[in-house]
């Protein structure tokens, strides 16, 4: 009865760090948008919640852990975890995300802006996506998140192009552009991320681990 209240617990808590997480990317990518700082802080207040549950999460499985467990279960407990690191650093890129955009919002909007509108709508895509697969056990829709990385990775190669052709045109570009570059950066982990829980929902629901093999991924 005990271990069973623990499953549910850490389920539970789990479930509520995927929806902070989700929350926090969103927040810190409008704050970006629209030069909302309200929004920014509201992403960084939420990023200790994170932090605490992943705490929590841990020191539940640990005792999970403790008991005799089924295959499954254990690979729920596993996966688990490696979800709520994934998730704690996607915390971390979209805190990194909220402080950039308020510096920039502290300076004028470049010339020739940059527009991250697309990566965003993806990684954010990818990110809903990956949790969902989790959650209901689609691994259609997890394994169709591999491919969605490498248009990320894409993405965030043309836009450091991007941002050095500006700062080669103008030095007063650097400091704008040097904080554009982190947010990027930041926006395509945060995908490398969602790619990492997309592969732990394949491996929790069809104990097949397709992580470094091109022909599991599709």
């Amino acid at each position: 009865m005990e271990y069973d209240q623990n499953l549910s617990q850490f389920k539970e808590k789990l479930l509520i760090m995927a929806s902070h997480a989700e929350s926090m990317v969103t927040r810190s990518v409008r704050a970006h948008l629209d030069r909302d700082e309200p929004a920014a802080n509201q992403a960084l207040e939420t990023d200790e919640i994170i932090d605490q549950l992943e705490i929590q999460i841990d020191r539940i499985a640990l005792t999970l852990l403790a008991r005799n467990t089924n295959n499954f279960e254990l690979r729920q407990i596993t996966c688990g975890m490696k979800i709520a690191q994934d998730l704690e650093r996607v915390g971390d890129e979209a805190s990194t995300i909220a402080r950039r955009s308020i510096l920039l919002m502290n300076l004028p909007s470049l010339v020739t802006p940059l527009d991250i509108t697309e990566i965003t709508f993806l990684v954010n895509s990818m990110l809903k996506d990956a949790l969902d697969a989790f959650v209901v056990g689609n691994t259609v829709l997890a394994r169709g998140i591999i491919p969605r990385d490498k248009q990320v990775d894409q993405l965030n190669s043309k836009y450091q192009q991007q941002l050095i052709t500006l700062m080669e045109a103008d030095s007063k570009n650097i400091l704008r552009a040097i904080h554009l570059s982190v947010i990027t950066k930041s926006l395509e982990r945060i995908g490398d991320h969602a790619k990492n829980i997309a592969e732990d929902a394949v491996l929790l629901h069809e104990g097949k681990d397709i992580r470094h093999n091109a022909t599991d991924q599709s």
